[in-house]
């Protein structure tokens, strides 16, 4: 696939619990960025409901993606050079929808489809905060449901290193908060309190600590709870 210079792609994150699209232009320079998040509707339910995050991105997706062509500059006669999606990994219905919209509009505007990888795009968006990164790098992934130390030796090329072996960071935190009254999403929450308190308090127990490069989470979650 060749891009012209100076390339404009939309790209539309559906993954999970936030309607996101977004417009970047030479792969670095982020033209716009709109996030709409979905906290509102699973605070009841005290985490995220697929079906309900399947059903809000149907919704929201349509008005967001015209917002951030809006604020890129880019007019309604005009049209970007490819549309990304993310393919996953993800809520399978929520993947559905940004996927379904992406490939129909690069259709339409007859421009390149890219399917992009979740974690992928983690790893790459250092790359956007720090563009004089040099390669290898060694990186440490943490998003809701992923704990991962990657070894990037270069640009596709990874080697795991080590991963959680049973709950994420973010997952974990989350499921604290939960035991301890604070509410979806307990992870900031939580992290507020902590500015605040004695991290001597309680000894919670570090598990792997010298058992190679992965983790467990686990552990502390039921130290919590007891």
């Amino acid at each position: 696939m060749t891009l012209p210079e100076n390339f404009r792609i939309l790209a539309i994150e559906t993954s999970c619990d936030e309607t996101a699209a977004a417009v970047v232009s030479d792969g670095v320079n982020v033209l716009s960025s709109v996030v709409s998040s979905q906290i509102d509707p699973h605070i009841r339910f005290g985490g995220v409901v697929p079906e309900i995050a399947s059903r809000a991105h149907v919704e929201l997706l349509t008005p967001i993606i015209a917002q951030a062509m809006i604020e890129a500059g880019i007019s309604p006669d005009d049209r970007p050079d490819a549309v990304a999606a993310t393919v996953g990994p993800g809520l399978v219905g929520a993947l559905l929808v940004g996927v379904s919209a992406a490939k129909a509009m690069a259709l339409v505007w007859d421009v390149p489809f890219i399917g992009v990888n979740h974690l992928e795009a983690h790893l790459y968006g250092s790359f956007i905060e720090e563009p004089e990164l040099q390669l290898p790098l060694l990186m440490m992934l943490v998003s809701g449901g992923h704990t991962m130390l990657i070894a990037m030796h270069g640009h596709g090329k990874y080697e795991l290193l080590g991963q959680t072996k049973d709950d994420a960071a973010g997952e974990a935190f989350d499921k604290v908060g939960r035991m301890m009254g604070l509410g979806y999403p307990g992870g900031p929450a939580i992290d507020r309190m902590a500015e605040k308190g004695d991290p001597h308090a309680i000894a919670f127990p570090r598990a792997m600590k010298n058992d190679g490069y992965d983790f467990s989470f686990s552990g502390i979650k039921t130290a919590v709870m007891l």
